[in-house]
Protein backbone atom coordinates (compact mmCIF):
# COMPACT_ATOMS: atom_id res chain seq x y z
CA UNK A 1 0.00 0.00 0.00
CA UNK A 2 0.66 3.24 -0.16
CA UNK A 3 0.11 6.93 1.93
CA UNK A 4 -1.50 9.09 -0.20
CA UNK A 5 -1.10 12.79 -0.13
CA UNK A 6 -3.74 14.67 2.33
CA UNK A 7 -6.86 16.03 1.95
CA UNK A 8 -5.13 19.32 1.66
CA UNK A 9 -2.74 18.61 -0.91
CA UNK A 10 -5.06 16.76 -3.28
CA UNK A 11 -7.51 19.62 -3.27
CA UNK A 12 -4.08 22.11 -3.60
CA UNK A 13 -3.30 19.71 -7.08
CA UNK A 14 -6.94 20.18 -8.09
CA UNK A 15 -7.30 23.41 -7.78
CA UNK A 16 -4.40 24.04 -10.26
CA UNK A 17 -6.00 22.13 -13.35
CA UNK A 18 -7.29 24.12 -16.02
CA UNK A 19 -11.01 23.93 -15.85
CA UNK A 20 -11.25 26.39 -18.65
CA UNK A 21 -8.90 24.54 -21.34
CA UNK A 22 -10.14 23.08 -24.71
CA UNK A 23 -8.15 20.55 -25.80
CA UNK A 24 -7.11 19.55 -29.10
CA UNK A 25 -6.39 16.66 -30.98
CA UNK A 26 -2.42 15.63 -31.03
CA UNK A 27 -1.61 15.14 -34.46
CA UNK A 28 1.99 14.95 -35.28
CA UNK A 29 3.10 15.86 -31.92
CA UNK A 30 1.08 19.09 -32.07
CA UNK A 31 -2.24 20.67 -30.56
CA UNK A 32 -4.87 21.25 -33.57
CA UNK A 33 -7.51 22.02 -33.80
CA UNK A 34 -11.36 20.11 -34.70
CA UNK A 35 -12.44 21.25 -38.12
CA UNK A 36 -15.83 21.12 -37.26
CA UNK A 37 -14.98 24.00 -34.76
CA UNK A 38 -17.70 22.13 -32.04
CA UNK A 39 -16.45 21.41 -28.90
CA UNK A 40 -17.65 18.87 -26.17
CA UNK A 41 -17.56 19.56 -22.13
CA UNK A 42 -15.81 17.28 -19.77
CA UNK A 43 -18.02 16.53 -16.29
CA UNK A 44 -17.16 16.18 -13.25
CA UNK A 45 -19.98 13.71 -11.53
CA UNK A 46 -19.34 14.44 -8.40
CA UNK A 47 -20.06 18.16 -8.51
CA UNK A 48 -21.56 18.68 -12.19
CA UNK A 49 -18.97 20.99 -12.91
CA UNK A 50 -16.76 21.52 -15.79
CA UNK A 51 -13.20 19.68 -15.61
CA UNK A 52 -12.59 20.90 -19.23
CA UNK A 53 -13.59 20.99 -23.23
CA UNK A 54 -12.20 18.56 -25.94
CA UNK A 55 -12.71 18.80 -29.75
CA UNK A 56 -15.96 16.83 -31.50
CA UNK A 57 -13.97 15.32 -34.30
CA UNK A 58 -14.91 14.30 -38.01
CA UNK A 59 -13.60 11.98 -40.66
CA UNK A 60 -11.21 15.30 -41.71
CA UNK A 61 -9.16 14.89 -38.36
CA UNK A 62 -9.27 11.27 -38.29
CA UNK A 63 -7.91 11.38 -42.01
CA UNK A 64 -5.08 13.55 -40.83
CA UNK A 65 -4.06 11.50 -38.00
CA UNK A 66 -3.91 8.42 -39.80
CA UNK A 67 -1.84 10.47 -42.58
CA UNK A 68 0.47 11.30 -39.54
CA UNK A 69 0.90 7.65 -37.82
CA UNK A 70 1.52 6.26 -41.04
CA UNK A 71 4.05 8.47 -42.82
CA UNK A 72 5.77 7.82 -39.29
CA UNK A 73 5.60 4.15 -39.33
CA UNK A 74 8.38 2.88 -41.62
CA UNK A 75 11.28 5.25 -39.38
CA UNK A 76 9.46 3.71 -35.59
CA UNK A 77 9.45 0.35 -37.14
CA UNK A 78 12.95 0.11 -37.95
CA UNK A 79 13.95 2.13 -34.42
CA UNK A 80 16.39 -0.10 -32.27
CA UNK A 81 14.89 -2.23 -29.59
CA UNK A 82 16.67 -0.68 -27.06
CA UNK A 83 15.77 2.86 -27.99
CA UNK A 84 11.95 1.85 -28.14
CA UNK A 85 12.88 0.63 -24.97
CA UNK A 86 14.33 3.79 -23.06
CA UNK A 87 11.27 5.30 -24.59
CA UNK A 88 8.73 3.17 -22.51
CA UNK A 89 10.59 3.61 -19.46
CA UNK A 90 10.52 7.56 -20.44
CA UNK A 91 6.91 7.56 -20.37
CA UNK A 92 6.48 5.27 -17.05
CA UNK A 93 8.66 8.11 -15.39
CA UNK A 94 6.75 10.63 -16.86
CA UNK A 95 3.67 9.35 -15.33
CA UNK A 96 5.57 8.46 -12.08
CA UNK A 97 6.29 12.55 -11.48
CA UNK A 98 2.99 13.21 -11.76
CA UNK A 99 1.23 10.65 -10.00
CA UNK A 100 -0.90 12.52 -7.83
CA UNK A 101 -1.71 14.69 -10.53
CA UNK A 102 -3.27 12.10 -12.94
CA UNK A 103 -4.93 10.44 -9.94
CA UNK A 104 -6.67 13.57 -9.20
CA UNK A 105 -7.48 13.86 -13.19
CA UNK A 106 -8.81 10.62 -13.03
CA UNK A 107 -11.09 11.48 -10.01
CA UNK A 108 -12.39 14.42 -11.28
CA UNK A 109 -13.61 13.70 -14.44
CA UNK A 110 -14.50 9.92 -13.85
CA UNK A 111 -15.90 10.51 -10.49
CA UNK A 112 -13.96 7.44 -8.96
CA UNK A 113 -12.00 7.89 -5.96
CA UNK A 114 -8.59 9.54 -6.06
CA UNK A 115 -7.80 6.31 -3.92
CA UNK A 116 -8.71 4.17 -6.65
CA UNK A 117 -7.53 6.63 -9.52
CA UNK A 118 -3.67 6.34 -7.77
CA UNK A 119 -4.19 2.59 -8.17
CA UNK A 120 -5.03 2.94 -11.71
CA UNK A 121 -1.73 5.37 -12.48
CA UNK A 122 0.31 3.02 -10.83
CA UNK A 123 -0.84 0.02 -13.06
CA UNK A 124 -0.50 2.19 -16.28
CA UNK A 125 2.96 2.81 -14.94
CA UNK A 126 3.31 -0.81 -14.79
CA UNK A 127 1.84 -1.48 -18.04
CA UNK A 128 4.88 0.56 -19.49
CA UNK A 129 7.62 -1.04 -17.56
CA UNK A 130 6.46 -4.68 -18.58
CA UNK A 131 6.26 -4.07 -22.30
CA UNK A 132 9.40 -1.83 -22.04
CA UNK A 133 11.09 -5.53 -21.75
CA UNK A 134 9.43 -6.77 -24.68
CA UNK A 135 10.43 -4.89 -27.40
CA UNK A 136 12.94 -7.60 -29.01
CA UNK A 137 10.43 -9.48 -31.14
CA UNK A 138 11.38 -13.21 -32.00
CA UNK A 139 11.10 -14.89 -34.81
CA UNK A 140 12.53 -18.45 -35.51
CA UNK A 141 14.76 -20.49 -37.55
CA UNK A 142 13.50 -23.99 -39.13
CA UNK A 143 16.64 -26.08 -40.61
CA UNK A 144 16.17 -28.36 -43.09
CA UNK A 145 18.83 -30.13 -45.64
CA UNK A 146 19.81 -27.97 -48.10
CA UNK A 147 17.17 -25.12 -46.88
CA UNK A 148 16.86 -23.04 -43.97
CA UNK A 149 13.45 -21.19 -43.33
CA UNK A 150 13.46 -17.61 -41.11
CA UNK A 151 10.00 -16.29 -39.28
CA UNK A 152 10.53 -12.65 -39.05
CA UNK A 153 7.62 -11.12 -36.68
CA UNK A 154 7.20 -7.51 -37.60
CA UNK A 155 5.11 -4.22 -36.66
CA UNK A 156 1.67 -4.60 -38.14
CA UNK A 157 1.68 -1.04 -39.03
CA UNK A 158 -0.99 1.81 -38.11
CA UNK A 159 -3.37 0.63 -35.53
CA UNK A 160 -6.68 2.11 -34.37
CA UNK A 161 -7.16 2.18 -30.67
CA UNK A 162 -10.48 2.78 -29.01
CA UNK A 163 -11.01 2.78 -25.00
CA UNK A 164 -13.81 3.57 -22.58
CA UNK A 165 -14.32 6.04 -19.85
CA UNK A 166 -13.70 3.45 -16.72
CA UNK A 167 -10.21 3.41 -16.50
CA UNK A 168 -9.13 5.62 -19.14
CA UNK A 169 -5.52 5.66 -18.04
CA UNK A 170 -4.80 2.72 -17.34
CA UNK A 171 -6.61 1.02 -20.38
CA UNK A 172 -4.59 4.19 -22.75
CA UNK A 173 -1.68 2.05 -21.11
CA UNK A 174 -2.31 -1.42 -21.97
CA UNK A 175 -3.32 -0.71 -25.82
CA UNK A 176 -0.41 2.09 -25.97
CA UNK A 177 2.15 -0.54 -24.57
CA UNK A 178 2.07 -3.43 -26.73
CA UNK A 179 1.73 -1.68 -29.84
CA UNK A 180 4.64 0.49 -28.96
CA UNK A 181 7.03 -1.95 -28.01
CA UNK A 182 6.01 -3.69 -31.27
CA UNK A 183 6.79 -0.73 -33.32
CA UNK A 184 3.57 0.30 -34.74
CA UNK A 185 2.22 3.72 -34.82
CA UNK A 186 -1.43 4.56 -33.25
CA UNK A 187 -4.00 6.89 -33.71
CA UNK A 188 -6.21 6.59 -30.46
CA UNK A 189 -9.15 7.61 -29.65
CA UNK A 190 -10.65 8.10 -25.98
CA UNK A 191 -14.33 8.29 -24.60
CA UNK A 192 -15.92 11.60 -25.37
CA UNK A 193 -17.38 11.94 -21.65
CA UNK A 194 -13.99 10.49 -19.52
CA UNK A 195 -10.46 11.73 -21.12
CA UNK A 196 -9.08 14.40 -19.22
CA UNK A 197 -5.68 11.93 -17.72
CA UNK A 198 -5.29 10.66 -21.49
CA UNK A 199 -5.18 13.86 -22.98
CA UNK A 200 -2.60 14.47 -20.16
CA UNK A 201 -0.58 11.78 -21.39
CA UNK A 202 -0.45 12.70 -24.56
CA UNK A 203 0.82 15.67 -23.57
CA UNK A 204 3.70 14.11 -22.08
CA UNK A 205 4.07 11.90 -25.43
CA UNK A 206 4.60 14.54 -27.80
CA UNK A 207 8.08 15.57 -26.62
CA UNK A 208 9.47 11.66 -26.03
CA UNK A 209 8.09 9.87 -29.23
CA UNK A 210 9.02 10.95 -32.75
CA UNK A 211 6.48 12.99 -34.85
CA UNK A 212 3.46 10.89 -35.22
CA UNK A 213 3.98 8.25 -33.48
CA UNK A 214 0.40 8.32 -31.15
CA UNK A 215 -1.79 10.48 -32.26
CA UNK A 216 -4.95 11.16 -30.20
CA UNK A 217 -8.42 12.48 -31.73
CA UNK A 218 -11.46 13.45 -29.95
CA UNK A 219 -15.13 12.97 -30.30
CA UNK A 220 -18.30 10.85 -30.91
CA UNK A 221 -17.61 7.38 -31.87
CA UNK A 222 -20.37 8.01 -34.45
CA UNK A 223 -17.92 10.44 -36.20
CA UNK A 224 -14.61 9.67 -35.09
CA UNK A 225 -14.99 5.72 -34.61
CA UNK A 226 -15.98 4.59 -38.25
CA UNK A 227 -13.88 6.31 -40.36
CA UNK A 228 -11.04 5.39 -38.02
CA UNK A 229 -11.75 1.99 -38.57
CA UNK A 230 -12.52 1.34 -41.94
CA UNK A 231 -9.82 3.98 -42.96
CA UNK A 232 -7.77 1.71 -45.29
CA UNK A 233 -4.07 2.94 -44.04
CA UNK A 234 -5.34 1.10 -40.71
CA UNK A 235 -3.71 -2.20 -40.49
CA UNK A 236 -5.41 -3.39 -37.09
CA UNK A 237 -8.38 -2.16 -34.74
CA UNK A 238 -7.77 -2.56 -31.01
CA UNK A 239 -11.31 -1.92 -28.79
CA UNK A 240 -12.37 -1.83 -24.89
CA UNK A 241 -15.97 -1.29 -24.39
CA UNK A 242 -19.43 -2.72 -25.04
CA UNK A 243 -20.61 -5.68 -26.69
CA UNK A 244 -22.80 -3.37 -28.78
CA UNK A 245 -20.62 -1.09 -30.07
CA UNK A 246 -17.95 -3.95 -30.54
CA UNK A 247 -20.74 -5.19 -33.13
CA UNK A 248 -20.66 -1.90 -35.02
CA UNK A 249 -16.65 -2.03 -34.93
CA UNK A 250 -16.11 -5.76 -36.12
CA UNK A 251 -18.85 -4.50 -38.85
CA UNK A 252 -16.27 -1.87 -39.82
CA UNK A 253 -13.21 -3.69 -39.72
CA UNK A 254 -14.71 -5.89 -42.09
CA UNK A 255 -14.98 -3.54 -45.17
CA UNK A 256 -11.11 -3.30 -44.53
CA UNK A 257 -10.52 -7.02 -43.60
CA UNK A 258 -8.59 -6.06 -40.87
CA UNK A 259 -7.62 -7.97 -37.33
CA UNK A 260 -8.99 -6.82 -33.87
CA UNK A 261 -8.87 -7.27 -30.56
CA UNK A 262 -12.09 -7.00 -28.50
CA UNK A 263 -12.50 -6.76 -25.06
CA UNK A 264 -16.23 -6.51 -24.30
CA UNK A 265 -18.20 -6.83 -21.35
CA UNK A 266 -18.77 -9.62 -18.23
CA UNK A 267 -21.36 -10.84 -16.00
CA UNK A 268 -18.93 -12.93 -13.71
CA UNK A 269 -19.50 -15.09 -11.23
CA UNK A 270 -17.92 -15.12 -7.91
CA UNK A 271 -18.60 -18.51 -6.14
CA UNK A 272 -18.80 -19.65 -2.48
CA UNK A 273 -18.28 -22.59 -1.39
CA UNK A 274 -19.55 -24.01 1.76
CA UNK A 275 -15.45 -24.57 3.26
CA UNK A 276 -14.89 -20.84 1.77
CA UNK A 277 -13.02 -17.44 4.18
CA UNK A 278 -16.32 -16.30 4.53
CA UNK A 279 -14.65 -12.89 5.89
CA UNK A 280 -11.91 -13.07 2.75
CA UNK A 281 -14.85 -13.97 0.40
CA UNK A 282 -17.03 -11.36 1.89
CA UNK A 283 -14.53 -8.61 1.55
CA UNK A 284 -14.47 -9.77 -2.12
CA UNK A 285 -17.90 -9.15 -2.72
CA UNK A 286 -17.98 -5.98 -1.16
CA UNK A 287 -14.49 -5.03 -3.17
CA UNK A 288 -15.92 -5.94 -6.31
CA UNK A 289 -19.38 -4.28 -5.61
CA UNK A 290 -17.65 -0.68 -4.71
CA UNK A 291 -14.45 -0.54 -6.43
CA UNK A 292 -14.81 2.05 -9.51
CA UNK A 293 -18.16 2.08 -8.61
CA UNK A 294 -18.74 -1.19 -10.25
CA UNK A 295 -18.15 0.25 -13.75
CA UNK A 296 -15.26 -2.83 -13.80
CA UNK A 297 -15.48 -5.40 -16.69
CA UNK A 298 -14.31 -8.19 -14.49
CA UNK A 299 -16.67 -7.52 -11.67
CA UNK A 300 -17.83 -10.39 -10.37
CA UNK A 301 -21.65 -9.17 -10.18
CA UNK A 302 -23.32 -12.79 -9.66
CA UNK A 303 -23.00 -13.92 -6.34
CA UNK A 304 -23.37 -17.81 -6.10
CA UNK A 305 -23.48 -18.55 -1.87
CA UNK A 306 -22.98 -22.37 -0.77
CA UNK A 307 -26.79 -22.48 1.15
CA UNK A 308 -25.33 -23.87 4.61
CA UNK A 309 -23.07 -20.42 4.69
CA UNK A 310 -25.68 -17.75 2.98
CA UNK A 311 -27.11 -16.35 6.16
CA UNK A 312 -23.76 -15.81 7.66
CA UNK A 313 -22.37 -14.30 4.83
CA UNK A 314 -24.73 -11.79 3.73
CA UNK A 315 -24.59 -10.84 7.64
CA UNK A 316 -20.86 -10.24 6.85
CA UNK A 317 -21.16 -8.55 3.54
CA UNK A 318 -24.23 -5.99 4.49
CA UNK A 319 -21.68 -5.55 8.03
CA UNK A 320 -19.00 -4.51 5.65
CA UNK A 321 -20.94 -2.13 3.05
CA UNK A 322 -23.09 -0.50 6.10
CA UNK A 323 -19.40 0.98 7.04
CA UNK A 324 -18.61 2.05 2.83
CA UNK A 325 -17.54 6.03 3.65
CA UNK A 326 -19.40 8.28 1.43
CA UNK A 327 -18.00 11.55 0.85
CA UNK A 328 -15.84 14.07 -1.89
CA UNK A 329 -13.66 11.58 -3.90
CA UNK A 330 -10.73 13.81 -3.88
CA UNK A 331 -10.79 12.45 0.11
CA UNK A 332 -8.85 9.76 0.62
CA UNK A 333 -11.31 8.65 3.95
CA UNK A 334 -14.13 8.41 0.52
CA UNK A 335 -14.56 4.51 -0.19
CA UNK A 336 -17.05 5.32 -3.26
CA UNK A 337 -17.18 7.57 -5.70
CA UNK A 338 -20.16 8.95 -8.36
CA UNK A 339 -20.88 7.06 -11.42
CA UNK A 340 -19.10 8.65 -14.60
CA UNK A 341 -22.16 10.28 -15.94
CA UNK A 342 -25.81 11.32 -16.04
CA UNK A 343 -26.35 8.43 -18.56
CA UNK A 344 -24.62 5.41 -16.48
CA UNK A 345 -26.55 6.76 -13.22
CA UNK A 346 -29.95 6.52 -15.09
CA UNK A 347 -28.95 2.83 -16.74
CA UNK A 348 -27.88 1.55 -13.61
CA UNK A 349 -31.31 2.81 -11.24
CA UNK A 350 -33.11 1.78 -13.87
CA UNK A 351 -31.43 -1.92 -13.70
CA UNK A 352 -32.50 -1.63 -9.75
CA UNK A 353 -35.83 -0.94 -10.36
CA UNK A 354 -35.83 -3.67 -12.61
CA UNK A 355 -34.68 -5.85 -9.97
CA UNK A 356 -37.33 -4.99 -7.55
CA UNK A 357 -40.10 -4.91 -10.20
CA UNK A 358 -38.97 -8.64 -11.22
CA UNK A 359 -39.14 -9.86 -7.32
CA UNK A 360 -35.44 -9.80 -6.27
CA UNK A 361 -35.25 -8.08 -2.84
CA UNK A 362 -33.15 -5.22 -1.92
CA UNK A 363 -30.50 -6.92 0.99
CA UNK A 364 -28.66 -3.43 1.26
CA UNK A 365 -29.03 -0.21 -0.93
CA UNK A 366 -30.95 0.10 -3.82
CA UNK A 367 -31.28 3.45 -3.70
CA UNK A 368 -29.29 7.00 -4.75
CA UNK A 369 -26.91 8.32 -2.32
CA UNK A 370 -26.63 12.15 -1.07
CA UNK A 371 -23.71 13.12 -0.06
CA UNK A 372 -23.01 15.95 2.27
CA UNK A 373 -22.23 19.32 0.34
CA UNK A 374 -22.54 17.13 -3.10
CA UNK A 375 -26.09 16.94 -3.34
CA UNK A 376 -25.75 17.55 -7.15
CA UNK A 377 -23.87 14.50 -7.31
CA UNK A 378 -24.26 10.96 -9.08
CA UNK A 379 -23.58 8.91 -6.12
CA UNK A 380 -25.76 5.48 -6.27
CA UNK A 381 -25.54 3.14 -2.85
CA UNK A 382 -24.14 0.08 -3.62
CA UNK A 383 -26.73 -2.24 -3.97
CA UNK A 384 -27.07 -6.03 -3.50
CA UNK A 385 -29.82 -7.69 -4.60
CA UNK A 386 -30.83 -11.76 -3.02
CA UNK A 387 -33.53 -13.90 -4.13
CA UNK A 388 -32.26 -13.72 -7.70
CA UNK A 389 -33.40 -16.18 -9.91
CA UNK A 390 -31.79 -16.95 -13.84
CA UNK A 391 -34.50 -15.46 -15.93
CA UNK A 392 -34.14 -12.40 -14.47
CA UNK A 393 -32.66 -9.12 -16.15
CA UNK A 394 -30.21 -8.11 -13.51
CA UNK A 395 -28.69 -11.62 -13.47
CA UNK A 396 -28.45 -11.69 -17.32
CA UNK A 397 -27.48 -8.43 -18.18
CA UNK A 398 -24.52 -6.72 -17.64
CA UNK A 399 -24.97 -3.63 -15.11
CA UNK A 400 -21.64 -1.74 -14.79
CA UNK A 401 -22.70 -0.03 -11.68
CA UNK A 402 -22.69 -1.06 -8.09
CA UNK A 403 -25.36 -3.65 -8.01
CA UNK A 404 -24.09 -7.17 -7.21
CA UNK A 405 -26.52 -10.17 -7.36
CA UNK A 406 -26.45 -12.80 -4.82
CA UNK A 407 -27.66 -16.76 -5.76
CA UNK A 408 -28.33 -19.40 -3.43
CA UNK A 409 -26.84 -23.01 -4.69
CA UNK A 410 -26.38 -26.62 -2.99
CA UNK A 411 -25.60 -28.79 -6.25
CA UNK A 412 -22.52 -28.22 -7.97
CA UNK A 413 -23.42 -29.23 -11.21
CA UNK A 414 -26.48 -26.58 -10.91
CA UNK A 415 -24.11 -24.02 -9.62
CA UNK A 416 -21.71 -24.17 -12.73
CA UNK A 417 -24.11 -24.53 -15.02
CA UNK A 418 -25.76 -21.20 -13.99
CA UNK A 419 -22.42 -19.87 -14.02
CA UNK A 420 -21.80 -20.37 -17.39
CA UNK A 421 -25.62 -19.55 -18.41
CA UNK A 422 -24.30 -16.29 -20.00
CA UNK A 423 -23.16 -14.84 -23.08
CA UNK A 424 -20.29 -13.57 -21.52
CA UNK A 425 -16.97 -15.39 -19.71
CA UNK A 426 -14.71 -12.71 -18.89
CA UNK A 427 -13.44 -13.27 -15.14
CA UNK A 428 -14.91 -15.62 -12.24
CA UNK A 429 -13.71 -16.52 -8.50
CA UNK A 430 -13.85 -19.43 -6.77
CA UNK A 431 -13.81 -19.62 -2.68
CA UNK A 432 -12.69 -23.24 -1.09
CA UNK A 433 -9.96 -24.51 0.79
CA UNK A 434 -10.03 -27.72 -1.21
CA UNK A 435 -7.47 -27.87 -4.28
CA UNK A 436 -9.29 -30.27 -5.98
CA UNK A 437 -12.41 -28.55 -5.59
CA UNK A 438 -10.88 -25.19 -6.68
CA UNK A 439 -9.35 -27.04 -10.09
CA UNK A 440 -12.77 -28.58 -10.80
CA UNK A 441 -14.82 -25.56 -10.81
CA UNK A 442 -12.43 -23.16 -12.48
CA UNK A 443 -11.45 -25.57 -15.37
CA UNK A 444 -15.59 -25.88 -15.17
CA UNK A 445 -16.20 -22.40 -16.21
CA UNK A 446 -16.34 -20.63 -19.48
CA UNK A 447 -14.02 -17.93 -18.58
CA UNK A 448 -11.05 -16.30 -19.84
CA UNK A 449 -9.81 -15.84 -16.11
CA UNK A 450 -10.65 -17.66 -13.05
CA UNK A 451 -9.23 -16.36 -9.52
CA UNK A 452 -8.93 -18.49 -6.32
CA UNK A 453 -9.35 -17.03 -2.93
CA UNK A 454 -8.48 -13.34 -4.21
CA UNK A 455 -10.37 -11.30 -6.80
CA UNK A 456 -9.17 -9.19 -8.62
CA UNK A 457 -5.80 -10.81 -7.94
CA UNK A 458 -4.31 -9.04 -10.95
CA UNK A 459 -0.38 -9.23 -11.99
CA UNK A 460 1.22 -7.53 -15.25
CA UNK A 461 1.97 -10.37 -17.50
CA UNK A 462 -1.17 -12.60 -16.71
CA UNK A 463 -3.25 -12.46 -19.69
CA UNK A 464 -7.10 -10.92 -19.35
CA UNK A 465 -9.55 -11.24 -21.77
CA UNK A 466 -13.23 -12.84 -22.38
CA UNK A 467 -14.43 -15.85 -23.82
CA UNK A 468 -18.00 -16.03 -25.47
CA UNK A 469 -19.21 -12.62 -26.40
CA UNK A 470 -16.66 -11.32 -24.26
CA UNK A 471 -14.38 -10.90 -26.76
CA UNK A 472 -11.06 -12.11 -28.62
CA UNK A 473 -7.56 -11.31 -27.59
CA UNK A 474 -5.44 -10.85 -25.00
CA UNK A 475 -4.05 -7.85 -22.88
CA UNK A 476 -1.75 -7.24 -20.31
CA UNK A 477 0.53 -10.02 -21.40
CA UNK A 478 3.19 -11.20 -24.09
CA UNK A 479 1.15 -12.39 -25.94
CA UNK A 480 -0.91 -9.08 -26.53
CA UNK A 481 2.50 -8.76 -29.11
CA UNK A 482 1.32 -11.16 -31.33
CA UNK A 483 -1.82 -8.53 -32.04
CA UNK A 484 0.56 -5.83 -32.98
CA UNK A 485 2.70 -8.20 -35.37
CA UNK A 486 2.58 -10.20 -38.44
CA UNK A 487 4.60 -13.11 -39.66
CA UNK A 488 6.85 -13.35 -42.54
CA UNK A 489 8.62 -16.64 -43.47
CA UNK A 490 11.35 -16.74 -45.55
CA UNK A 491 13.06 -19.41 -47.09
CA UNK A 492 16.40 -20.14 -47.81
CA UNK A 493 17.69 -22.33 -50.48
CA UNK A 494 21.51 -23.33 -50.33
CA UNK A 495 20.74 -26.35 -53.46
CA UNK A 496 22.59 -25.11 -56.53
CA UNK A 497 21.27 -25.71 -60.05
CA UNK A 498 17.52 -26.56 -61.36
CA UNK A 499 15.50 -28.96 -59.31
CA UNK A 500 15.25 -30.74 -62.80
CA UNK A 501 11.61 -31.18 -63.49
CA UNK A 502 11.72 -29.83 -67.28
CA UNK A 503 14.20 -31.80 -68.52
CA UNK A 504 13.79 -33.67 -71.62
CA UNK A 505 12.52 -37.01 -72.03
CA UNK A 506 15.16 -39.49 -72.44
CA UNK A 507 13.78 -40.56 -76.16
CA UNK A 508 14.65 -37.01 -77.23
CA UNK A 509 18.14 -37.34 -76.36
Amino acid sequence: MFTPPSFEQIKQIAAQIDCNRIYGHLIANEWVDGESGVVIELMNPATRGIVGKIQAGNAYDVDRAVRAARDAFPGWARTDALERQRILLEIAARLRKRHAEFAVMESLNNGKTFVEGFLDVQNAIEQFEYYAGHTHLKGEVLDFPNTMALTHREPIGVVAQIIPWNVPLLMAAIKLGPALAAGCTVVLKPAETVCLSVLALAGELADILPKGVVNVVTGYGSDVGERLVTHPDVRKVSFTGSRATAQKIISYASRSIIPQTMELGGKSANIICEDADLDAAAESVVMSTVINKGEVCLAGSRVFVHRHVRDLFLEKVTQLLGHIRYGNPLDPATQIGAVSSQVQFDRVMNYIESGKREGAQVAFGGSRAVVPDLADGLFIQPTLFTGVQRDMTIFREEIFGPVTSVIDWDDEADMIAAANDSIYGLAGGVWTRNLTKAHHIARSLDTGTVWVNRYYNTRPGMALGGNKQSGFGRENTHEALSHYTQLKSVVINFQEGPIGLFAPPPSAL
